[in-house]
């Protein structure tokens, strides 16, 4: 397992620093690639174990990068998240999304490396169609992925992408639920949510880092014929008032949730996407309570 060497990208999300923490714990040589401007901070704990590369935006810089390491697996998390888009937005949703990806794929077959673990989303999948976006982001997933298909068709590419779902746990930087609900517990101060009828499908972190080890091994072990599609979910989805409910309990607190204070979003997932496959031999290990009380234990 030493000899095993990873590039990751987005090490700096709340998913990559888990996910370079949970390679460097097994024992791989872990380098990540950054923008010039990445804060270092989400992976200060494991700075003197991994080696840092930063990209100029090039084609020919990632490419260097990529011949530098030689690495045996690639893990692809970086991306630009926005549930909704302004004008502005496109631009830098396809950089991220598209343009980076694609300047990845191309530098690790001009220098050989041929197993990627990829990063998409179950937003892929409105109303559980084969392929319905529920937003702009999750169509730069997918376009991504038709990029990906050409690579895996054409070369000797292989590659697994995990879709994924709601991910939550400590120290989760993100502007996303839990961060609002903390907020509400310890300030009482009434929130407008919609009227709370979507089911949510919450996965916590550790067997979300779980998955993307599991996909490394599956792609090493050459049991992967060209691309394949899995998703990391609970299973077990809960309505967001039940949830609401469950996080209040946890913390023995009230929550002053006004329910149907907002109208729902556009194109809101009411029932997540349920058509995906399961990694083989990848389960959930924690349940939704006791996932909460670890995250708010560690805060």
């Amino acid at each position: 397992m030493a000899s095993r060497k990873a590039l990751l990208t987005g090490a700096t999300g709340f998913i990559g620093s888990h996910v370079a923490r949970r390679l460097v714990e097994s024992g791989w040589s872990v380098h990540v690639i950054l923008r010039a401007d990445s804060d270092l901070s989400p992976i200060s704990g494991i700075l003197d174990r991994i080696t840092v590369h930063r990209h100029d935006g090039s084609t020919e810089g990632l490419e260097d990068i990529v011949r530098q390491v030689a690495p045996d697996t690639v893990f692809h998390l970086a991306s630009l998240f926005l549930a909704q888009h302004r004008p502005e937005d496109v631009e830098s949703l396809v950089r991220s999304n598209v343009l980076f990806g694609a300047q990845l794929l191309e530098a690790m077959v001009k220098h050989g490396v041929r197993r990627l673990v990829n990063t998409g989303t179950s937003w892929q999948h409105y109303e559980s169609r084969d392929y319905s976006p529920v937003n702009l982001y999750a169509a730069t997933k997918q376009a991504f992925e038709d990029i990906l298909r050409y690579y895996v068709e054409a070369t000797s590419l292989r590659a697994i992408s995990l879709k994924l779902f709601d991910t939550y746990g400590p120290g989760d930087p993100r502007p996303k639920l839990f961060t609002l609900l903390r907020r509400v517990a310890q300030e009482q101060q009434p929130l407008a949510m919609s009227p709370g009828e979507q089911l949510i499908d919450l996965v916590y972190i550790d067997d979300v880092t779980d998955a993307f080890l599991m996909a490394a091994e599956r792609l090493l072990a050459d049991l992967v014929p060209g691309h394949e599609s899995y998703a990391v979910s609970s299973g077990a989805p809960v309505r967001l008032r039940e949830l609401v409910e469950t996080y209040g309990r946890v913390l023995d607190r009230p929550l002053p949730i006004q329910w149907g204070g907002r109208s729902y979003r556009e194109r809101e997932v009411m029932v997540p996407w349920n058509a995906g496959k399961s990694l083989p031999g990848w389960r959930p290990k924690v349940g939704l309570e006791e996932g909460i009380e670890r995250m708010e234990g560690a805060h």
